[in-house]
């Protein structure tokens, strides 16, 4: 679990295939690797990934095919940047929302708005995951925890503050880029609990259709 909080603007060393289209890939980031261990979680733009090892202010980990083709760390190669945030420890404040590290969709950015303090950036999201987004609620955006500042029927605006601009790589996202966007998992939880409400009560109904004898 984490927060959304990136720790550290870390970069990718490199990425080598390996079976069945997976990947072995390595990260620079000697803040979340100064107390890595095998087994230990960070987030990857979003993505939460297993350490295998961990040395020298790199770490490695193994990125399953699905996990490749699902979101945009396909894409990366050597030298890019990436958002990096090590799991949330318990006492800890929770300065974002509640972060699984599991991608929902690959999103693209498709404009940005200068202003004196600040940009909106705006960003096109599968259709399937636009009822989970609503104006002021949360979201991830390659691992950055997120408010919702305007929503359309298939974009969202977000509002970027100088230090989200500097310490991520949202600062330098161009138009066209993907981004891998992860909804709050409150509203999957409660969409599918009130799902299974109304068909409970739906069977319930059909159940006192009867003929009275």
């Amino acid at each position: 679990m984490f927060t959304g909080i990136v720790e550290e603007l870390g970069e990718i060393v490199g990425v080598t295939p390996t079976a069945d289209d997976s990947a072995l890939v390595a990260v620079r980031g000697p803040l979340v690797t100064s107390d890595a261990r095998h087994g230990d979680s960070i987030a990857v733009n979003g993505v939460c990934l297993t350490v295998v090892e961990a040395a020298d202010g790199v770490f490695t980990a193994d990125v399953m095919g699905e996990t490749l083709r699902r979101s945009a760390l396909g894409a990366l190669r050597a030298g890019d940047p990436v958002n990096l945030e090590r799991a949330a420890a318990l006492g800890s404040r929770l300065g974002g929302h509640l972060v699984q590290g599991h991608v929902d969709g690959v999103g693209e950015l498709i404009s940005r708005e200068p202003a004196e303090q600040w940009e909106t950036v705006r960003f096109r999201l599968p259709a399937a995951l636009a009822r989970y987004v609503v104006e002021k609620g949360s979201i991830t955006i390659d691992g950055v925890s997120l408010t919702v500042a305007e929503v359309g029927a298939d974009e969202f605006a977000v509002g970027l503050i100088p230090t989200t601009l500097k310490l991520t790589t949202l600062g330098a996202k161009g138009v066209g880029d993907p981004v891998n966007l992860e909804v709050d998992v409150v509203a999957k939880y409660v969409e599918r609990l009130l799902g299974a409400r109304l068909t409970d009560t739906d069977a319930g109904l059909a159940g006192t259709t009867g003929g009275v004898a």
